[in-house]
């Protein structure tokens, strides 16, 4: 349900910004930016949060393992480390929003960064794993 609304919100600012378009409105498309980002932003943060989900029969929880295993240990020193970098970034944020390990595109780092209610990631960094704070 709380997934949906954003799918819906989503649909709907897309549906407006056609419809306004059509009219000739694009003042009231452009208005629509904001509800894009927001609703947009929410149900693509949600559907990659569903995806890092597991159970343990599926091989979730526990500390990764393999290259991801490897490329924590080189930026982050642990899997404790990142664990606490996490937590710290999560508390860090007033309000709603998530705290993301990404990898940078072009150097292959691991960092964790926050971003404002339903913000995605966006630019040169590939999103690993997020932490919804709401």
């Amino acid at each position: 349900k709380h997934h949906q609304t954003y799918v819906n919100g989503f649909n709907t600012a897309l549906q407006t910004v056609l419809d306004a378009k059509s009219s000739g409105d694009f003042t009231k498309a452009a208005a629509q930016a904001p509800l894009i980002n927001f609703h947009g932003g929410g149900h693509l943060n949600h559907s990659l949060f569903w995806e890092n989900l597991a159970p343990s029969s599926r091989d979730g929880g526990g500390e990764p393992s393999g290259a991801l295993k490897s490329a924590i240990n080189e930026d982050f020193g642990s899997f404790d480390a990142l664990r606490k970098e996490v937590n710290t970034a999560l508390a860090g944020i007033q309000g709603s929003g998530w705290a993301w390990l990404v990898k940078d595109k072009t150097t292959g780092t691991l960092s964790v960064i926050t971003r404002a209610n339903q913000d995605p990631i966006t630019g040169n960094l590939a999103p690993l794993m997020g932490i919804d704070a709401w």
